[in-house]
């Protein structure tokens, strides 16, 4: 065991084994309790080169943290049957997006059109000097630097993608010298962020490289301090659109609702998403839970995906709903429109097992196929929330799926619990309530 220093600081911990790093850990911070040592082990997988690729997919692994991967059957999705992976804690989006799905594919489905595919990476740099001045020279060098990429970019431009421009930007507005050249690519299948975050870092050695030889730059001008070189996850150019639609009369009767008050109240629920932040949080919210279980699901960056879309939402410099709604000539259109940089190939996807068998599930999707399906995860979530909102409430449905997490929270039996699920078939859900009706079975020995 390396030296531990007072603080619970220890140095060298990344090279411990390990059960090392699970005994320091027991011992600072578990009073050496069996129970920790034991949950953590459980969750190991018994299978020891599985268990060595979860491992290395992050650094000081001890264990691993499951999550439940469902399904979703019945998404028709430009013509094409597909059954939907999601990985999700959350009991009620999977069955949202199972109904949701049943109910728009007797109805044509889901419809999704690839807007645009480009992303964009930045070299921010500080210039001291005559701002025409460097324009020249950047539109000498630019040549140059698309030269200096060839041996990086000459895979992605075999499978059809690669650098697609790039131009110098002027921030001087924002900040004082602050200059940024942004590059846009086209990554093809591949998330493309190692790929892009190599082409910036290129530029930005050849900037500072040519810089010193630049004749028309003064000494001082010479000088190009490069702060960072770094892909954006904001992508409004790589978007992708999905949507439902049908005559009102067929959207049929929901509780109380006629088509046309369910379609009108409907529309009224995306107003005040588009109108209101504190309703368009919570909005997009259940919009993500469809996005990031399909994503998580297929291996890809949910962290980037949120901030991109979240951004996204703002454009417009306000907050607001992702999706919108259209009545219009006795038709009801249901869209959504997102920006997403997915990859189908690299990072885990032809690491991790459960991913593979994701995109096996999915026909092995391209990057722009992913896309399009995961929108349309979104969509559907969506409608079945917003179907809820407006008519029996949320609460209705959510804690009926959530009921069985209370159970086991109470340590009900499975008789108990066969009782229960019958009892608040007709009941309203919370966990006072299931407690007392447990407490009740159990007194009366039922």
């Amino acid at each position: 065991m390396k030296k531990q220093n007072s603080n619970n600081k220890i140095d060298g911990f990344s090279k411990l084994s390990k059960n090392e790093k699970i005994d320091w850990i027991n011992s600072n911070y578990f009073h050496n309790d069996k129970y920790s040592y034991k949950l953590l082990t459980q969750y190991w997988n018994s299978d020891l080169e599985l268990q060595k690729i979860h491992d290395e997919f992050a650094e000081n692994t001890i264990s691993n943290f499951i999550l439940p991967l469902g399904v979703a059957p019945n998404f028709l999705i430009d013509g094409i049957d597909y059954t939907i992976p999601m990985a999700i804690e959350e009991s009620s989006v999977v069955a949202a997006a199972c109904k949701a799905a049943k109910f728009w594919k007797i109805r044509g489905g889901f419809k999704t059109k690839i807007i645009n595919f480009k992303k964009t990476g930045q070299v921010h740099f500080i210039y001291d000097g005559n701002v025409e001045t460097l324009k020249k020279f950047f539109n000498k060098i630019k040549p140059k630097l698309l030269k200096d990429c060839e041996n990086i970019s000459h895979n992605m431009v075999k499978r059809g993608g690669g650098i697609l421009n790039i131009k110098l930007l002027d921030k001087t507005k924002d900040i004082e010298n602050y200059f940024q050249v942004e590059a846009t690519f086209d990554t093809v299948d591949s998330m493309g962020a190692n790929f892009i975050n190599s082409c910036l870092e290129q530029f930005a050695k050849s900037i500072k490289k040519e810089a010193k030889s630049f004749d028309s730059f003064s000494n001082t001008e010479k000088n190009i301090e490069i702060i960072m070189s770094i892909l954006s996850n904001y992508v409004p150019d790589c978007l992708v659109r999905a949507e439902v639609s049908c005559p009102i009369n067929d959207l049929g009767n929901h509780d109380s609702l006629s088509a046309i008050d369910f379609a009108k109240k409907f529309q009224r629920a995306i107003n005040i998403a588009k109108t209101q932040k504190v309703r368009a949080v919570t909005h997009n919210k259940g919009i993500m839970n469809g996005v990031d279980s399909v994503i998580i699901a297929t291996g890809n960056d949910f962290r980037a995906i949120e901030a991109g879309i979240h951004a996204y939402a703002s454009k417009d410099g306000y907050y607001k709903s992702l999706s919108d709604v259209n009545i219009k000539n006795g038709i009801f259109n249901f869209w959504i429109e997102l920006p997403i940089s997915l990859g189908t190939v690299g990072g885990i996807t032809n690491l991790h097992p459960l991913v593979k068998w994701s995109l096996n599930l999915l026909k092995n999707p391209t990057g722009k196929e992913l896309m399009k399906i995961v929108a349309v995860a979104g969509l559907a979530q969506n409608f079945g929330a917003l179907q809820s909102l407006i008519t029996s409430g949320i609460q209705k449905g959510h804690m009926k799926m959530h009921l069985i997490n209370i159970l086991n929270s109470l340590k009900a039996s499975d008789s108990e619990k066969k009782q229960l699920i019958k009892h608040f078939k007709t009941n309203i859900v919370s966990f006072n309530s299931v407690e007392k009706e447990l407490s009740n079975i159990r007194k009366n020995g039922l």
